[in-house]
């Protein structure tokens, strides 16, 4: 069943939909190679950007299928970040974003992994990189208030705070980011992808959201709030009082829909619309796989 996920999600992408043998047979050549080689590869993932990739890492591998994991807000970043700007990645995982944001693009980037082997992982994709510079990465998760809480550490892109039943569970530290961005006057974009923990992240982000140069929020509203009794309506309507409302993206037409809410997968939220659409408008153009955007 998994493998026939994988290939639906494979064939569907926007960025292979010209030439879907080939997601297929780079799928298959990339299986062939984890399966008769312990070490990893060194994938180039854009033309200014570069992954390690270990044998099962889910969103990284989706990466080097399909060229860009999570099309529609990879692109969004990739069109509308600039070089003098701060993105703050929240859920760094093996850092796909950070890369993007900070080797690609050239703005500097905030970073969060809590799970001691996954930030291993961030360490290195920011070394490959040559970003160092650019990046300050965090080992530590995200909540309503300083302390410790129990999180999973064997899921790969899929780990989270820890309920009951969970197996391989390890402590981590946990702090606002009001208090890492308190100082901050440039941030303008936030990934938040933290497994259904995202109330907790938004509740410790008070003053982070009324700064006024935040213009964009990508965050993961697919339901797994739930775990934690949250429901996820009330995101939205916390994002909607600060000022942002929820779109949609196509990179390839650089085209913003208003949407009425999350749907299966990120939501991409926006403060100033016009000043959005302005920058997405006058990005560089990107390619991968041979698909200009």
């Amino acid at each position: 069943m998994r493998l026939l996920s994988i290939l639906k999600y494979i064939v569907s992408h926007p960025l292979i939909r010209k030439n879907k043998t080939g997601g297929i047979l780079r799928f298959i050549k990339w299986q062939l190679t984890f399966r008769f080689s312990p070490y990893p590869i060194l994938y180039p993932f854009t033309k200014k950007s570069t992954l390690v990739i270990n044998k099962g890492m889910t969103g990284a591998t989706g990466n080097l299928y399909c060229g860009l994991h999570e099309f529609a807000d990879m692109g969004f970043l990739l069109h509308f970040l600039r070089p003098d700007d701060l993105f703050v990645d929240i859920g760094a995982n093996v850092g796909s974003y950070t890369v993007l944001a900070s080797a690609h693009v050239g703005a500097k980037s905030i970073s969060f992994e809590p799970v001691p082997r996954t930030f291993s992982y961030l360490i290195r994709n920011i070394a490959v990189n040559d970003i160092n510079v650019q990046v300050q990465v965090y080992n530590m998760a995200l909540g309503a208030q300083k302390g410790t809480i129990a999180f999973t550490s064997d899921l790969d892109t899929a780990n989270h705070v820890a309920i009951a039943g969970d197996q391989a569970t390890i402590e981590v530290s946990v702090d606002t980011l009001d208090a890492f961005l308190a100082e901050e006057e440039r941030t303008i974009l936030i990934k938040i992808d933290v497994e259904g923990f995202e109330t907790e992240v938004m509740n410790g982000a008070d003053s982070t959201l009324l700064n006024k140069s935040l213009q964009a929020i990508i965050i993961e509203l697919n339901g797994s709030g739930e775990r934690y009794g949250y429901s996820e309506n009330a995101i939205q309507r916390k994002l909607e009082q600060a000022g942002f409302m929820c779109y949609a993206y196509d990179p390839f037409n650089r085209e913003l829909t208003k949407s009425i809410g999350p749907g299966a997968h990120n939501s991409i939220y926006i403060r100033d619309v016009d000043m959005v659409k302005e920058r997405l408008a006058g990005a560089d153009f990107v390619e991968i796989l041979n698909e200009r955007f």
